[in-house]
């Protein structure tokens, strides 16, 4: 079988505008297919995807899950431990990192991070209007995430341009990308001095990962790494995604009015919010072999770019795949990836969605659109930088 070429650029404005008639073209066209702009080869159908990224062995993350190939290139920054490592080094560090964000650790943080949302939600209420992106989906993660990893108070909004940095460099070397490294080098400095020990607190999420260089487990080298990976894993996911929750509640007012009657459903709008807006569009795979997807076969080495948006709407696997529902089994969808891979953050950033939309089911009796919504553009997040609301009270 002919592997079908389509005329699709994944990385242009115009793509991240509207993506949705191109994913449906490409899961159209067939399990795999090839996208001769960038001369890879792409999936977009749910089974596909979720198979890929089961499959370490034969889809490799160490070889980089952007474009680039780091086994003929050498990367612009220190590849990630977690997410482009394969087994053994992975195993290691992934290990590490589930110990430190282990479920009762992430308990201890459950009132901590309901309390931050009770009191930024009252605050957004005085005020009536509001930029939902910097003001809350923005403002509650550099709050709690940052704390919860023992980081000083200044400068935290150094967070979002480093993950604007890092999120764009696995797409090309495009506008959007050099944008985001023009003024990198003093936010690359913070970053890194805010990774080393002492500039953590002696309690939290950064101190327990340096305490693990202690024991041997890790170097400080590595140590240092892997906290400069948790902020990336930490932040962005986490921001987009409740932009995208805002964005559908305000959208969809019958889904907030059940989430209002029912505020026990606030991890389920989080969720459902994630796999329709997949904050997370794409990433990237390496063959370490000969392999089949879907009864094609591609050579070693090819590049394959999973498409996390188009199968968490995939028909073929949700039932009205475009609707928001928040009542909806979404267990499953991808929009954290899954496997040894799956988003190191998602357990914290799942948290905080769930502590903030409950404080708006608690407090707000309306969120209604108040200006034009502006995209935020990057080679693999989807997510907004403005949405103007306006939040009355319950």
């Amino acid at each position: 079988m002919t592997i079908p070429a389509l005329p699709i650029d994944p990385f242009c404005q115009a793509f991240f505008d509207d993506p949705f008639p191109a994913h449906a073209a490409m899961r159209d066209a067939g399990p795999v297919v090839y996208l001769p702009v960038y001369d890879i080869h792409a999936v977009a159908r749910y089974d596909e995807v979720r198979a890929m990224l089961l499959d370490w062995g034969s889809f490799a993350s160490a070889r980089g899950v952007g474009l680039s190939d780091f086994a003929r290139e050498t990367p612009w920054r220190l590849p990630s431990l977690l997410l482009e490592a394969d087994p053994p080094v992975h195993d290691r560090t992934r290990k590490l990192m589930d110990r430190v964000l282990a479920p009762a650790a992430v308990r201890a943080l459950r009132d901590g991070f309901i309390q931050a949302a009770d009191r930024l939600v009252d605050a957004l209420l005085e005020r009536g209007s509001f930029d939902a992106i910097p003001d809350l989906a923005e403002a509650y993660p550099l709050t709690v995430f940052p704390d919860a990893v023992g980081m000083p108070v200044e400068n935290r909004r150094f967070l979002l341009p480093y993950g604007n940095m890092v999120f764009n460099s696995f797409g090309p070397r495009n506008a959007w990308f050099q944008a985001a490294v023009a003024d990198a080098a003093p936010v690359l400095d913070w970053v890194q001095a805010q990774s080393r020990r002492e500039a953590l607190s002696p309690t939290g999420f950064g101190a327990a990962i340096h305490a693990a260089a202690d024991s041997g487990e890790i170097s400080v080298a590595e140590a240092e790494v892997l906290v400069r990976s948790l902020l990336t894993a930490g932040v962005d996911t986490t921001v987009n995604g409740l932009g995208a929750s805002l964005y559908c509640l305000a959208r969809f007012p019958d889904a907030f009015a059940r989430l209002r009657a029912d505020p026990g459903l606030a991890r389920g709008a989080f969720e459902e919010a994630v796999r329709l807006e997949s904050p997370v569009q794409t990433f990237f795979r390496t063959t370490t072999r000969t392999v089949e997807i879907g009864g094609e076969t591609l050579d070693e080495g090819r590049k394959v770019l999973m498409f996390l948006g188009a199968a968490n709407r995939d028909p073929r696997r949700w039932e009205d795949p475009d609707d928001y529902d928040i009542g909806r089994r979404s267990a499953g969808h991808v929009g954290f990836g899954t496997g040894i891979h799956g988003c190191v953050g998602a357990v914290l950033a799942r948290l905080e969605g769930e502590a903030v939309l409950g404080a708006l089911a608690r407090k707000v009796a309306s969120i209604e659109i108040a200006g034009v919504p502006r995209r935020r553009y990057n080679n693999t997040l989807r997510g907004l930088a403005s949405l103007p609301v306006v939040i009355r009270a319950g």
